[in-house]
């Protein structure tokens, strides 16, 4: 099928992009929400962007400027699944019929896959319709498919996952890697260093704008305790347990901190086992579990932290809860794994991986020095607004286009360098 050439757009070309998100969407978490806001942006600068998706998503949050394309008639969903189902799986051959269908519709130049099933697909179509394929990667299978307990026994769901790992990047044109860690492990295990680029998940700045954390404190009737916070979901791979064995360390010294569990979805299975690890140590009682929240109240929530924790140390890709709590200017308790372009009492207070007395310790650090607490959190801002705006981002996104379709031979490395030098470890 011969493709025309592509649109300008003030001097620069303007392309069809099929954004393949294998998954509920929009959802209120993680990469559905980095490809709502990647989309847009796209769209905004000029490209003609094109989600292809599942029949399901949550109906409260907007796609203000990207098309959607889905396998069925919309069906609204309030808790989108994380992880592989069979459910799934069938769904999966009818988005592959429907990327096909939209490819040749809407002569899409380039078909940009997120995530594992979407690559999958992904290279499917490119095999057929000869467009090239731009690879997402925001982490990795054998860092979190065992976790989903969805393959047993956990040692055949860690060989299907190191499996994947292994040739899903054998086949896309190019591969987007969230974090340095992730881009050198995927160079270090024979991926060609010219194929990869590092480019991270990004921000709206306009997002957090409109913050009330009063509605919050009223909601849950929550008078000047001090408010310790996790915001995402609760799948084994985040290490929960890190965390409550952590609040622990908090309770002994100050038992009046709280500690609210914030997830944009329902997990009962997890909570049910994270509850009984917080009755074994003993700190139900200073804990709040609320899931599932909307979008739009997000930014209430994190304002009313006084400390935010992310608990978990393996961390390939690049948190977009840690993305969040910076733009909200909190002050992050975290495991070096988790640190991604920060550093430590800049902004962030970091942690050695696995010490969870130590994460404890950083929390209470933070809750008593109120100026160092500030500080972490206003450098945190200036970080994120400096590195991770989508707008920038984006930017670099273009330039990747370009040279997937032939339209720049070499790249800018040392532009790359200056732009995300202190996105490294």
């Amino acid at each position: 099928m011969k493709k025309p050439a592509p649109h300008r757009r003030n001097g620069t070309e303007r392309y069809s992009i099929a954004m393949v998100a294998a998954c509920a969407f929009p959802a209120n978490h993680g990469s559905p929400a980095s490809v709502r806001e990647m989309s847009d942006t796209l769209s905004q600068m000029g490209h003609d962007v094109h989600i292809v998706t599942y029949s399901t998503g949550q109906k409260d949050i907007v796609v203000r400027y990207a098309k959607i394309h889905r396998t069925g008639p919309f069906r609204p969903e309030t808790n989108a699944r994380v992880g592989p189902s069979s459910e799934k799986f069938l769904e999966d051959f009818a988005l592959l019929r429907l990327l096909l269908r939209v490819v040749r519709r809407e002569r899409i130049d380039v078909i940009h896959a997120h995530n594992y099933e979407a690559a999958l697909i992904g290279m499917m179509a490119k095999w057929i319709t000869g467009r090239p394929l731009l690879y997402n990667a925001v982490n990795l299978m054998s860092d979190e498919l065992a976790g989903y307990n969805f393959i047993r026994p956990a040692w055949l769901a860690r060989a299907i996952a190191r499996a994947l790992d292994w040739f899903v990047p054998i086949f896309p044109d190019r591969i987007t890697a969230v974090s340095p860690e992730l881009k050198q492990w995927l160079i270090e295990r024979g991926t060609p260093e010219q194929k990869v680029d590092m480019v991270p998940a990004g921000i709206v700045p306009e997002l957090f704008e409109n913050a009330d954390p009063e509605k919050i404190r009223r909601r849950h009737r929550i008078n000047g305790r001090a408010i310790v916070m996790y915001a995402g979901v609760l799948n084994a791979f985040q290490r929960i347990d890190y965390l409550l064995r952590a609040f622990a360390v908090v309770s002994k010294q100050l038992p009046d901190a709280l500690l609210m569990m914030v997830s944009a979805l329902v997990s009962e299975s997890h909570q049910r086992e994270h509850k009984k690890l917080a009755d074994q140590l003993g700190v139900s009682d200073a804990i709040m579990w609320i899931a599932p929240h909307s979008l739009e109240d997000l930014p209430s929530y994190l304002a009313l932290a006084s400390v935010a924790v992310i608990s978990r140390p393996e961390c390939p890709g690049h948190p977009v809860k840690l993305l969040n709590y910076m733009l909200a200017g909190k002050p992050i308790v975290c495991f070096e794994g988790a640190a991604k372009g920060l550093h430590h009492l800049h902004d962030a207070f970091i942690v050695p991986n696995h010490d969870c007395e130590a994460l404890g310790q950083g929390i209470i650090t933070l809750l008593k020095d109120h100026e160092l607490a500030a500080r972490l959190g206003a450098n945190a801002r200036t970080t994120v607004i400096t590195n991770f705006d989508w707008r920038q981002i984006c930017r670099r996104i273009e330039r990747i286009y370009d040279r997937l379709l032939g339209k720049s031979e070499l790249i800018d490395r040392q532009s790359e360098h200056h732009a995300f030098a202190r996105l490294q470890p």
